[in-house]
């Protein structure tokens, strides 16, 4: 099995604290209000949202995925980290056993960056294209981009 890594990072005009509390803390209630179109609901499987907790995400019927489970490894609201495990999914990933995320989100100015570290745990034997990891990325950047616009027009949403 090889390891295959993915940094992206994006800037925002939206502190860390909020951000992280939309994206982390809060995102079951805050994605799918945010793209209802996309995210069906986010359900807690096993815990409250705190290590080891599991979340399963239900995606609207029009979506080619119906769910997919991530399970917390770590998480600290006060420096806006978190890293979690893409433990399962309703697609058979004939390429990949599992993909571990790390997120942070850093002060730049009156905003923040996120910074994006993907791990994709190829496995033996399959090659796992850039292209490929970019249709992901390309979807993560549009959710994100969709939180910071909400945020934005929401002042009070997650302050």
């Amino acid at each position: 099995m090889g390891v295959i890594t993915y940094s992206l990072e994006i800037t925002s005009s939206i502190a860390p604290s909020r951000m992280f509390k939309a994206l982390v803390l809060e995102s079951h209630n805050v994605l799918p209000r945010v793209v209802p179109e996309g995210i069906k609901n986010i359900e807690f499987i096993e815990g409250d949202g705190g290590v080891g907790s599991i979340k399963k995400t239900n995606f609207a019927e029009s979506s080619h995925i119906k769910y997919t489970k991530h399970k917390v490894e770590a998480l600290d609201a006060g420096s806006f980290y978190c890293k979690y495990t893409m433990i399962e999914s309703d697609i058979k990933f004939d390429k990949i056993d599992f993909v571990v995320e790390e997120v942070k989100f850093v002060a730049a100015g009156s905003g923040c960056v996120c910074k994006m570290n993907s791990e994709y745990h190829v496995r033996e034997g399959c090659e796992l294209r850039e292209e490929e990891i970019k249709k992901g990325k390309d979807k993560a950047m549009g959710l994100y981009k969709a939180v910071k616009e909400y945020l934005v027009a929401n002042p009070d949403v997650c302050a």
